[in-house]
């Protein structure tokens, strides 16, 4: 994830985004572009993934051992992840066809909206298990992908109870009304999401910290939806914000001309939930003429969820 920018913008006017690259996924699958089979749950809070990987082979991975997500207090105190034995049953029992005596006693799903969903089911306990599956990888900058990664889908598996992390997502003018920008903030059983420290480029160092992705609706840069940045959410708020402004391609991309503002028809932000909660999203309209009428209100919504975030306060 990209940390500083490289922009075009009026003199005097700092961008206080962070831009993101795709980085390590906490609990995807470590196979990509399968083919989904089935999902199976135990009493004993084991989740057996059945899928075909793209060479043709099948797999049966057992995952099991966390469920929902630690809060952000202590980086002594590690985040939830699953243990994984990708053999069906070996690595944990010694048994490689334990697959088969995983009887599934996981209900039909009944629980909130997911995006990306594949599969779900409500376990025993009354916790959840999901499966959803999406492009986390795509460029940057509404670019075509040129690398067979960046067009990767990943399986990503949940485990949960009670309510989702919830994020919130807010459409604004910037810098004067130059601009169309979003900000947001990702919390979770009621205290912000946020990593204890990540790299120059923005990527987390631990696994509490998270990247939100933002996609565009039919923008300058095509039809449809392209994906137009990562960005880290901030410590110790769990907030973060975007302008669509002129911008520098990275370093590795083919072109490194400047690239357009993209503000679009819609726009899209997603996250993976943390710990190993589900991954969720927002999507709404983008602005219009109209909505400069109620710039006043926007900011101070602004204000209020943005409280304590000095690298977005330029953005207000």
């Amino acid at each position: 994830m990209r940390r500083g920018l490289r922009l075009l913008v009026p003199l005097g006017v700092i961008i206080a985004c962070t831009f993101a690259a795709p980085a390590l996924a906490s609990e995807a699958l470590t196979d990509t572009n399968v083919t989904f089979k089935s999902l199976a749950v135990n009493t004993k809070g084991e989740a057996v993934v059945t899928y075909t990987r793209s060479d043709g082979k099948v797999r049966h991975v057992l995952a099991w051992g966390a469920v929902n997500a630690n809060t952000p207090v202590d980086p002594a105190v590690r985040q939830v992840r699953f243990k994984w034995d990708y053999a069906g049953g070996w690595g944990k029992y010694r048994n490689a066809s334990y697959w088969k005596r995983v009887k599934n006693t996981c209900a039909p799903y009944d629980g909130p909206e997911l995006p990306y969903l594949v599969a779900a089911c409500k376990a025993a306990d009354g916790t959840y298990w999901a499966l959803q599956s999406w492009q986390r990888g795509l460029p940057l900058l509404g670019f075509d992908p040129w690398k067979p990664s960046q067009t990767a889908y990943e399986l990503h598996l949940s485990h949960w109870s009670g309510d989702l992390p919830k994020l919130e997502v807010y459409a604004h003018w910037t810098y004067g009304g130059s601009w169309q920008g979003l900000f947001g903030r990702l919390t979770y059983a009621g205290s912000p999401v946020h990593g204890f420290g990540s790299t120059g480029e923005g990527n987390p160092l631990d696994r509490y910290g998270r990247n939100v992705y933002v996609d565009t609706f039919n923008s300058v840069y095509g039809a449809g939806w392209r994906r137009e940045s990562g960005i880290l959410v901030h410590k110790p708020t769990g907030t973060f914000c975007h302008s669509f402004v002129p911008q520098k391609p990275f370093p590795g991309y083919p072109s490194q001309e400047m690239r357009p503002p993209a503000p679009g028809e819609r726009y899209r932000v997603t996250v993976m939930g943390p710990g190993v909660t589900p991954v969720v999203d927002w999507e709404g309209r983008g602005l219009t003429s109209a909505d400069r009428a109620s710039a006043a209100s926007i900011t101070e919504v602004f204000d209020a969820v943005m409280a304590g975030d000095a690298r977005c306060a330029g953005e207000r």
